[in-house]
């Protein structure tokens, strides 16, 4: 005996439908079934593409590389949900916070008050939210430090940004390919041609 076939209506999938006003940042912790780094933009579920390599690798890279350059009292924290507002709870690729922010492991997001760098790595369907939505609002949560790190023919180029507290806007740092070394939130000296398609590998010795 054969299955019925399914209706169209059972086997489509159900997208949740917003409440009047758009989603709240509340929202992201109780709606079922959101797929892994759901955003919250301007209360409208933002779904994230599939990951590239270099998306990958150059999350694992800052996250990785900032860990181990740190002070103690800071937290490095990749892919995690900041509170910007009531309608926008943006995830940045990799956050700086004070250590005082962790409060427990079931914690699901931070203040973006407390945010001291967020760090933002490009993708096609994220360009215009990284160059353009993403800063307005990390700046008007005045997040003193923003990186948007893009993919140019498979090699890092890391945009650094600062506030400028007398207009509340970024204003540009620095540009850098190889090497990136700045003072800001924290003295860094980082090797970017590290960010590699291919996992480097020591030689066998003699």
């Amino acid at each position: 005996m054969s299955a019925e076939p399914e209706s169209q209506e059972q086997s489509s999938p159900r997208w949740p439908v917003p409440p009047v006003g758009g989603w709240t940042a509340d929202d992201l912790d109780t709606l079922p079934h959101l797929p892994p780094h759901t955003e919250l933009i301007d209360g409208s579920l933002v779904f994230v593409s599939p990951q590239s390599l270099f998306h990958s690798r150059a999350v694992d890279f800052f996250s990785w590389q900032l860990q181990s350059l740190a002070p103690e009292d800071f937290e490095v924290v990749r892919e995690f949900t900041i509170d910007v507002d009531r309608h926008n709870r943006p995830e940045p690729d990799v956050v700086v916070v004070p250590e005082h922010v962790i409060q427990d492991v079931e914690q699901t997001r931070f203040p973006a008050q407390a945010v001291l760098l967020a760090i933002e790595v490009v993708s096609p369907e994220s360009l215009t939210r990284d160059r353009e939505t993403k800063p307005l609002k990390y700046a008007r949560a005045k997040i003193p430090h923003y990186w948007r790190v893009e993919n140019q023919q498979g090699k890092p180029v890391v945009y650094v940004f600062e506030l400028e507290p007398s207009t509340g806007a970024y204003t540009p740092a620095g540009v850098f390919h190889d090497r990136m070394k700045v003072d800001v939130p924290f003295p860094v000296d980082l090797d970017l041609t590290a960010v590699t398609a291919k996992r480097r590998r020591t030689p066998p010795g003699p």
